[in-house]
């Protein structure tokens, strides 16, 4: 039985809070929420995998249908010629995501609440390990070529790469890794002669993968960009974050049961190291193919030497003990 006592305190805005909110809601446990005050994302790539995980866990198979969508994607990597392969993808803004999935006015955080989620910094204690020193900038553009309003483009250059995805009436957002938006343009085959380039740069921010350690507390854990970051070249940063979600309220539910609250908050922590690990030599594989200039020998070697940290902490952690199906964590011999 669960204990509908409990009261979660939920610290964030983004899609990792507001899908914890609602899996938690519907598994009777009462939220206070607590918002986050930050600059949303212009722009949020919802792949089919990450549309279709989000309509699952919300119940809204129409959910983004009418958004503008992206058919394929054009790369060039490596040196090697454009290569053009089809990919499906849904386009929002956070604003609009946050809009569609976030429902009623969720209560307000004003009292003690039992267990805390957090989606958002500050933790209670630890810190966030990068893996690499990259950054990026943002900036919108005006597309020339019709036919990119359609699809998404990828270009390693000798000192980092580009990301251009269409914003709608011939804008398109673009993403910079490595350096300025105008030296890597300079250096660009593939992107520049289909951009001009209009609204400012923004403010340089972390493109790196991150791993807040540790994960959790007695009585807290941490969730979303809060608790990992990925870098957005695998473009799966969204997918993550509710799957995060998913996991997070998956745990607290199971403790509201009365389940053993440090196994879950160990299989947890050990989850999302285990993607933390295999997102690092993803990335490895990515900077290793991409060039073979100074930069990207670096921007390598920091994500391998993450992913033998990885490697190291699970070493010392338990098999995990749970499976998870659907927004439950059954313990594996029980699942047997």
């Amino acid at each position: 039985m669960t204990d509908k006592r409990m009261i979660v305190g939920i610290k964030g805005s983004g899609i990792a809070a507001t899908t914890c909110a609602h899996i938690l809601n519907e598994a009777g446990l009462r939220v206070a929420s607590e918002a986050a005050h930050r600059p949303p994302v212009p722009s949020i790539l919802l792949s089919d995998a990450a549309l279709a995980l989000v309509r699952s866990v919300f119940d809204r198979p129409d959910l983004f249908a009418d958004s503008p969508r992206i058919k394929r994607r054009v790369v060039a990597w490596g040196g090697g010629a454009p290569v053009m392969v089809p990919h499906g993808a849904a386009l929002a803004s956070e604003d609009e995501v946050q809009a569609v999935l976030a429902g009623g006015k969720p209560a307000p955080r004003d009292g003690a609440v039992d267990f805390t989620i957090h989606a958002a910094p500050p933790m209670p204690c630890g810190e966030m390990h990068v893996f690499g020193d990259r950054r990026a900038v943002a900036a919108k553009v005006a597309l020339r070529d019709p036919a990119c309003s359609e699809e998404g483009r990828v270009e390693a250059v000798a000192s980092g790469w580009l990301f251009l995805v269409p914003a709608g009436a011939g804008q398109g957002w673009l993403l910079g890794v490595g350096g300025s938006l105008d030296d890597l343009l300079a250096q660009s085959r593939l992107i520049a002669p289909v951009v001009d380039a209009g609204g400012a740069a923004s403010t340089p921010f972390l493109a790196v993968p991150r791993l807040h350690m540790p994960l959790c507390g007695e009585d807290w854990l941490a969730c979303g960009t809060a608790a990992l970051g990925f870098d957005p070249i695998c473009g799966d940063g969204t997918a993550q974050s509710v799957r995060e979600a998913i996991l997070a309220a998956a745990v607290v539910t199971g403790i509201a049961e009365g389940q053993d609250a440090t196994a879950l908050l160990t299989h947890y922590q050990s989850m999302l190291i285990a993607a933390m690990r295999r997102h690092l030599l993803l990335c490895a594989q990515f900077y290793t193919t991409g060039g073979t200039g100074d930069w990207w020998r670096s921007q390598q070697d920091a994500l391998l030497e993450g992913h033998r940290w990885c490697t190291g902490l699970l070493a010392k952690m338990p098999e995990p003990g749970f499976l998870l199906e659907g927004t439950r964590l059954v313990p594996r011999q029980q699942a047997a």
